[in-house]
């Protein structure tokens, strides 16, 4: 069950990198390329910064075959894809809330405190996005605009780490973490919440 909604996961992730290679007119190697990195970019990082080598993206087929499919998925089919994108952009929140639970209970269990637990969770749900912006030749989305990506996705770290840190089986603490961080990101998205952003005082 977990592993299907991992790849679930890693497949929609990797159809909204395919979606920004579209649009910037990459060629089918950029587009499948594009994808698998923001489909696999933020465990693969996190599976590095802990010990857990060779990363399971790298010794699972499937976990290679999943965003490679989806971003032949994407270069065939882009416009079917793009009217789901208002769907899409429910699955990426889905998949943002278990991928930074799912990367904070790794990294407690390669012994990290819930500190830097609940920040290789954030990494892990938001990582793949800043390689796919920074390959496209953009800010990253989670940089720019007060976009409230980042702080969903640690929030729900932060409670998935910190829950197991305090003796929580990590079964119970993966629903609210993972909720936390969805629920949050897709709020935002809908109503147009923003991060924070410092007060400019306009030009004389």
């Amino acid at each position: 069950m977990l592993l299907a909604l991992d790849l679930l996961g890693i497949f929609v992730f990797a159809i909204s990198g395919g979606l920004v290679a579209v649009r910037n007119q990459l060629d089918i190697v950029g587009v499948v390329v594009l994808a698998m990195a923001t489909g696999l970019g933020g465990g693969v990082i996190r599976d590095v910064l802990i010990g857990a080598v060779p990363p399971p993206a790298l010794d699972d087929w499937r976990y290679l075959a999943v965003p490679a499919g989806a971003g032949l998925v994407t270069f065939l089919w882009h416009p079917a894809v793009e009217r789901l994108e208002r769907v899409m952009n429910v699955f990426d929140a889905a998949g943002l809330g278990m991928f930074c639970v799912a990367g904070a209970l790794k990294a407690h269990d390669y012994g990290l405190g819930p500190a830097p637990a609940a920040a290789l969770g954030m990494l892990t749900g938001i990582g793949g996005g800043v390689i796919r912006d920074l390959l496209a030749g953009r800010v990253p989305v989670v940089l720019r605009s007060g976009e409230l990506y980042a702080i969903p996705a640690l929030a729900g770290a932060a409670v998935a780490a910190t829950g197991v840190e305090l003796g929580v089986r990590p079964a119970v603490v993966v629903v609210p973490g993972a909720v936390l961080a969805s629920g949050w990101r897709l709020l935002a998205f809908r109503k147009g919440w923003t991060a924070p952003a410092p007060r400019v005082s306009p030009p004389r």
